[in-house]
């Protein structure tokens, strides 16, 4: 499954050319602006699901840094001031990575 089966390509382009420069990216406005907030809980499961690139049922910080990667490939990275921000935004447990309850909350709130 890819993202662009759940969201549409012209919302996920339009979220990426918003956030192009480095620390510009904010997770909120990155949701809003790719459709993220207007999909079902179990949407949004699907989306984490495949963000979650090994399959560990976290987002972990390295992976973070390749969000809009998984978006689109080629998408710059995350720096280390935007990963580190959406990091603690979406980490209600502060464990250090970002589960599914988690991602679902920033997502839909």
């Amino acid at each position: 499954m890819s993202l662009s089966s759940i969201l549409s390509a012209d919302a996920i382009d339009s979220a990426i050319k918003d956030c192009q420069a480095p620390d510009s990216f904010c997770p909120k406005k990155f949701f809003q602006l790719c459709g993220l907030t207007k999909k079902s809980p179990q949407e949004v499961k699907k989306v984490f699901s495949i963000l979650d690139n090994d399959a560990s049922g976290f987002i972990e910080e390295d992976e973070l840094k390749f969000f809009l990667q998984r978006f689109s490939p080629g998408a710059r990275v995350l720096t280390d001031t935007e990963t580190k921000g959406f990091l603690c935004a979406a980490d209600d447990d502060s464990d250090g990575r970002i589960g599914a309850d988690e991602f679902q909350a920033m997502v839909l709130s």
